[in-house]
């Protein structure tokens, strides 16, 4: 196992009277590649900031190796923060672009050029030590940006929304690229975004959160197909969510159907919230389903179908390779294993802490 690298210990931070991390708790492992996933002001990037330095905490306390840096200023932090904005400096080539911080720390000119040309290879770009920074497309600065960060040898990478500024085709590129850059240098990487696909593919550990608090922390896997509240599975790709009633243990009454489930521990005639993924929604024929409807919507989207069915005044969304025209009369049939259960809320802004295990 691992050993911890970064611990946030009773992590709070307010600007004004917005409380944007409240009792924050998180610590992240040794090589891994843990991403801050949630909306806009949810305070993903205000936590990255602080464990580089950038901003400190009105409350709690920093480890990085159990020792506490919580007042260390970014310079002495054994880690580099790769921004949205590239930050290439213009007037300098790229190898001096890369050299920067090496040449700070006072290195030799032999080691400084033998870090250069292993950075430029390690982002696939070998012989572009003299161009100029505006002679590069997005990626390719950005590739820049990364290099300069992993010649210094940090324990830490931290990344915020590093791909933003790319079109589709360069992010999905990128994301191999840190994928494979992580996995040959052993660097732990803390990655920010609000993308949920860039989320799923590129990490170890997923940190859900919203409003200043952690709603759930796990693999991809987990945070997908076992979502622990509505905001987590309502964010995390596409879902049905339906007001539902626990009948008893392995039994949940859906739109007034009763559905087998697997799910124990809720008690009897208990609201609950369902929550059923487009993709483990099984349409057939009408006499074969727990449920029946009518298809309202179709689109194809290249590797399925797209279709809202309604049934018993709830709108289904449906993925599938099969396609059923719209006014098509089907059956609704889920595996018990796909229809995940949750508690509901006590209050609309109740919140789920999570503790990162």
């Amino acid at each position: 196992m691992s050993t911890r690298l970064i611990d946030l210990v009773h992590i709070t931070k307010s600007y004004d009277d917005n409380t944007v991390l409240d009792d924050m708790n998180l610590y992240i492992r040794e090589n891994e590649f843990l991403t801050l996933l949630g909306p806009s002001g949810c305070g993903k990037t205000t936590t990255l900031r602080i464990i580089g330095g950038f901003e400190k905490p009105d409350q709690g306390t920093v480890l990085f190796n159990g020792q506490d840096i919580t007042n260390l200023p970014p310079n002495k932090r054994q880690l580099n923060t790769v921004f949205q904005k590239y930050a290439l400096f213009p007037h300098m080539t790229i190898a001096e672009n890369i050299a920067f911080g090496l040449k700070i720390r006072n290195k030799s000119k032999a080691y400084i050029n033998d870090k250069i040309k292993y950075a430029l290879k390690l982002v696939n770009l070998d012989g572009y030590e003299n161009r100029m920074p505006d002679s590069l497309s997005g990626g390719q600065q950005q590739r820049i940006a990364i290099a300069r960060a992993i010649v210094n040898e940090p324990k830490l990478l931290l990344l915020d929304e590093p791909l933003g500024a790319l079109d589709l085709k360069l992010r999905q590129d990128m994301q191999y690229e840190l994928i494979r850059l992580k996995n040959e240098l052993g660097i732990t990487f803390i990655y920010v975004t609000h993308d949920q696909e860039e989320a799923l593919t590129m990490s170890d550990t997923i940190v859900v959160m919203n409003q200043g608090y952690i709603q759930q922390i796990g693999t991809p896997e987990k945070i997908y197909n076992e979502p622990e509240n509505a905001f987590v599975a309502d964010f995390i790709g596409d879902s049905n969510i339906i007001d539902s009633i626990m009948v008893r243990d392995e039994l949940v009454e859906i739109l007034g159907a009763k559905f087998a489930c697997v799910d124990k521990g809720f008690g009897t005639n208990r609201p609950v919230d369902v929550v059923i993924r487009p993709e483990d929604v099984d349409l057939v024929k009408p006499e074969e389903g727990t449920l029946q409807g009518v298809v309202t919507h179709l689109i194809f989207k290249g590797v399925h179908y797209e279709m809202e069915v309604t049934a018993n005044g709830f709108e289904w969304l449906v993925h599938s390779t099969d396609m059923f025209p719209v006014g098509t009369k089907v059956g609704i049939r889920v595996d018990p294993y796909d229809i995940q259960i949750m508690n509901k809320p006590s209050s609309e802004d109740e919140e789920a802490v999570g503790i990162n295990e």
